[in-house]
């Protein structure tokens, strides 16, 4: 059985499975992988992106992983309304039972976990500096970067090639860009299990902090729409 909502949903909910699952592993007590670093994290996501593009197109979906995706293309005219909103719910609820699949992974580390702010940051994303215009301002740029660049790949590269080359660009963007606020550069991959976070019977968690939570939605959504315009301005 195929579809886009389907592939769609499928593709985001690996995406966060690996994603959010290599932050568990370097934050939560007593994992293998406790304090393994940034760079691992930044792979984590990296390669996370790469077999949930494969995965959504192998069920029959483009392979966006993220709302930003479908709101650019509604923007510049490739996709229209209907289909667009379809892909974002799917792309939500994929990142919400994503985020249930880790908090299942990893059950009996949340005990064990002392600090509630480590336990949410499996989730979701925090600023290292709280200054929500400079937060805000992070994750337009890195969200322009990558619909920027992905648009240039798609342009530039082979079929089978683009899932890896999409990896290696979310890798980047990790490496370089996301310091200041974790780089959420995806509405679906913050909000979805920050609800998740809320929801769950998870030992010893914290509140889930709602009053940053539209930045890493907001963000990415400015900077997603902007550098679709002007990446089709530029082409002519």
């Amino acid at each position: 059985m195929t579809s886009p909502f389907l592939g769609e949903f499928l593709g985001t909910a690996v995406l966060i499975l690996f994603g959010e699952g290599v932050v568990a592993a370097l934050v939560l007590a007593r994992s293998k992988a406790k304090d393994a670093g940034w760079m691992v994290i930044t792979a984590g996501w990296a390669f996370g992106v790469t077999c949930g593009i494969f995965t959504a197109k192998a069920f029959g979906a483009p392979g966006a992983l993220n709302p930003v995706g479908p709101l650019a293309g509604i923007v510049a005219g490739s996709t229209t309304l209907a289909y667009g909103f379809e892909m974002i719910a799917a792309e939500f609820l994929g990142a919400f039972c994503g985020a249930v699949l880790v908090w299942l992974h990893y059950l009996p580390h949340w005990k064990v976990t002392p600090d509630p702010a480590a336990k949410l940051a499996v989730f979701c994303t925090a600023p290292a500096i709280r200054d929500a215009k400079a937060n805000l301002l992070s994750e337009i740029i890195g969200t322009f970067a990558l619909v920027f660049v992905a648009s240039a790949i798609g342009k530039a590269t082979i079929g089978s090639l683009e899932p890896a080359m999409i990896g290696m660009l979310v890798w980047a963007i990790g490496l370089s860009l996301g310091g200041t606020t974790g780089y959420a550069i995806n509405p679906a991959r913050d909000l979805g299990p920050r609800i998740a976070h809320a929801v769950l019977p998870i030992a010893g968690k914290g509140g889930s902090d709602w009053g940053y939570a539209w930045i890493p939605v907001v963000g990415p959504c400015v900077g997603g729409v902007l550098a679709a315009v002007v990446f089709k301005a530029l082409q002519g």
